[in-house]
């Protein structure tokens, strides 16, 4: 990291250093328990620097949960997990009044118990399973960071992250997330199979006497300055239109999509996508060593910003177009105006 690319205060660069190394040692603890899932890892903690929310999809046994409890272990956060089923109701979220006795007046009075988002890391297990008025109780939450419950409205503690799962593959019992919750979430993280070496060191270190422990090498209030850091890194002005081309071209009614894109999307991605993006880019940014900003960042986390942000049409559904497909498109097809700034 130059000088020149850190036109801030020394205390601010003497942080984004501290990020660095403790991301790198976040990285290097959770490999003692999770195997491979690389890139995945990476993405959760971009999301956690940007302040946002990861929605996980995986089959059964890729070690999506042992994944989340490694890094909460390792951020040294309180950790709940909610195991979503279809008789979950808001209350098992949010926490409910409970009638309680004062010993001291023998008055009856409301006191709040506090649910378990009341929590630094939630793992939002198979999310999908419940029904949406359940899910819809996290939305204030991961949005506002606070929830209100029989009038009274109670701040969550900082750093606050949900971070939820679902099987892509089993749809019996299942309710799909609506659209709006859907986008509360910074990335859709795709999480796939091991590679065959990989696969193997999973049977050695799972099935002999091998065991491994974490330590925690950061703080919650390490991780809420960490976030306030990647703030502070520059946007260059030719990386901020390059987000708005690609997140606009995604718009099948914007008067400058492509033909394709009217046929193939549905509905596409709102602003809320360029804020996203904009600031998952930054915390990668800085995560590789620079502060400012570029496209390779931006090109890096399109597919896990955008792809439960774009909604194909039946058109593209029934030729086996994927939303994946459509981003790699999109990327590629980006204005020759907007290439010529870069």
């Amino acid at each position: 990291m130059t000088d020149e690319e850190m036109s801030v205060s020394s205390d601010h660069k003497e942080r984004a250093v501290r990020l660095v190394e403790a991301c790198r040692k976040v990285r290097e603890q959770v490999s003692r328990i999770v195997v491979g899932q690389e890139e995945v890892v990476e993405q959760l903690v971009i999301a956690i620097l940007a302040r946002g929310h990861c929605l996980l999809e995986g089959v059964p046994g890729l070690a999506k949960t042992l994944m989340i409890r490694t890094l909460a272990d390792t951020m040294n956060l309180d950790f709940q997990r909610i195991q979503f089923t279809p008789d979950l109701m808001p209350a098992d979220i949010t926490g409910t009044d409970i009638i309680q006795e004062n010993r001291d007046t023998g008055h009856r009075d409301l006191v709040f118990e506090k649910g378990p988002v009341f929590t630094h890391m939630l793992l939002a297990d198979e999310i999908n399973r419940t029904p949406p008025k359940t899910q819809a109780a996290l939305l204030e939450g991961m949005q506002e960071h606070e929830v209100t419950v029989g009038g009274t409205t109670y701040r969550l503690d900082e750093p606050f992250f949900v971070l939820a799962t679902q099987n892509p593959i089993e749809q019996e019992g299942t309710y799909r997330l609506p659209e709006a919750q859907r986008d509360r979430f910074l990335f859709n993280v795709i999480v796939d199979y091991p590679s065959r070496d990989q696969e193997a060191d999973i049977i050695d270190r799972t099935t002999s006497t091998m065991t491994a422990t974490v330590e925690p090498v950061v703080s919650g209030t390490d991780i809420v300055e960490f976030q306030s850091t990647v703030r502070l890194v520059p946007l260059p002005d030719h990386v901020k239109h390059f987000v708005l081309d690609l997140v606009r071209s995604a718009r099948p009614n914007d008067e400058g999509s492509a033909a394709w894109v009217r046929d193939m999307v549905d509905w596409g991605p709102g602003p809320r996508a360029c804020q996203q993006i904009v600031l998952a880019a930054k915390a990668r940014a800085i995560m590789h060593g620079r502060f400012h900003v570029t496209r390779d960042d931006i090109e890096a986390l399109a597919y896990p910003v955008l792809r439960h942000r774009i909604v194909p049409t039946f058109n593209a559904e029934a030729e086996g177009i994927s939303v994946d497909d459509l981003i790699a498109r999109l990327l590629k097809e980006i204005p020759a105006a907007s290439k010529q700034l870069l």
